[in-house]
């Protein structure tokens, strides 16, 4: 074994990125590197060795590449690997200055998941996702009449003792379920009505439903299968509008930092109220308001658009940029920078959201979309 210090090793580096080393030089390099591979605890699979061999050469070229490979092909990957990612690679920047540069592979930035926070009506809050036991995890009411639990696959759901005796002017207390950047999360609420949680929304809702409506408030995002009560019109309150309906399935797209608040009905019917006017939407229809328009505006959409969030889809049609963008920053937790005019940059497909955000840029990138990715700031150049 070649056993050589700090100072020795620099210099061996040096001269090979000059391309200066001798047969005997290069062979102590050569030594060092399989000294370093098979004394490391580092394990990687085929595939991982192999990837990261290429970015290795993508960073310091290896002119003895042909004579390393030839001599032990699986250890020089191996140390190459080491190198790169537990050590790193030492270069140089002047002749004269010694500079020391960790290159690391960039890390994969995952997609989001099932995370929620629930906060009780005493102001309690649960984080859902660090709870084990799938069952009663808080009661609410004066009696505790109403249970709330989470199931196997943990969906919230709300259950009111049946022998519960509740008065229709009872006052209702709130629960509110919200997501963080990343998350999202399903519930039941009393009625059974079933609402789909989209990343960075919360909705607020009555642990049971008095009186002679059904009224709940949502920021962000949110699918609803709402259960029919013709006696009980069941009512979402959001920015800029409300929407009322008996039972329906639809999605509202209602985010502070989107300048249209979007509402597309599935099935049945749903009557929008913005301002002064009020319109109804069929299905395949989708309303659009904002401060910026006089009227309500109702178009037919493809509503598997809409609603490719809940199914576990990006889908994009003829969709702008910084909108999908907007979408890639609530599920990833990225912040994106834009460097140059993408204003009429348009997209159509889609992949999955259970991809890294890696895989869903490479996507994008066929319409002559560039990014840079540096931690979790994503640069888009045209």
């Amino acid at each position: 074994m070649i056993i050589m210090n700090e100072t020795e090793i620099l210099a061996l580096l040096k001269k090979h990125k000059e391309g200066l080393l001798s047969a005997e030089e290069q062979d102590k390099l050569d030594a060092w590197y399989l000294h370093t591979a098979v004394n490391s605890d580092l394990q990687l699979s085929e595939n991982e060795l192999q990837e990261s061999y290429e970015l290795l050469k993508s960073k310091l070229p290896l002119q003895y590449e042909r004579k390393v490979i030839r001599l032990w092909p699986r250890v020089a990957v191996a140390a190459s690997i080491l190198l790169l990612l537990g050590i790193g690679i030492f270069y140089f920047t002047k002749p004269n200055q010694q500079n020391i540069q960790v290159v690391v592979k960039p890390q994969e930035i995952a997609p989001g998941g099932t995370r929620g926070i629930l906060t009780l009506s005493n102001g309690k809050q649960i984080v859902l996702s660090d709870i084990s036991t799938k069952d009663t995890i808080a009661k609410e009411g004066e009696k505790e009449e109403v249970t709330i639990k989470m199931g196997a696959n943990g969906v919230i759901t709300y259950t009111i003792n049946p022998n519960a005796a509740i008065s229709k002017e009872e006052a209702n207390s709130f629960n509110t379920l919200s997501t963080p950047t990343g998350g999202q999360y399903n519930i039941v609420l009393a009625d059974g009505t079933k609402v789909y949680l989209n990343a960075v929304s919360s909705i607020k809702y009555p642990t049971q439903f008095n009186g002679n409506k059904r009224i709940v408030e949502l920021e962000g995002e949110a699918y609803f299968e709402v259960a029919k009560n013709k006696n009980k019109p069941f009512i979402v309150k959001s920015d800029k509008q409300s929407i009322e309906v008996l039972g329906t399935h639809f999605n509202v797209h209602s985010y502070n930092d989107e300048a249209v608040v979007k509402t597309t009905l599935i099935e049945g019917s749903v009557a929008v109220a913005f301002k002064n006017q009020k319109t109804i939407l069929k299905p395949g229809q989708q309303s659009d308001v904002s401060d910026n328009f006089s009227r309500i505006k109702v178009r037919e959409v493809d509503t598997e658009e809409a609603v490719a969030w809940k199914n576990g889809r990006f889908k994009f049609d003829n969709a702008d940029l910084k909108t999908v963008m907007r979408q890639l920053e609530r599920w990833y937790g990225i912040t994106v920078q834009y460097r140059g005019d993408v204003s009429d940059v348009r997209f159509n497909g889609g992949t999955f959201r259970n991809k890294n955000l890696s895989e869903v840029l490479k996507v994008l990138e066929f319409s002559n979309i560039k990014f840079k990715v540096e931690g979790k700031t994503v640069i888009v150049y045209p």
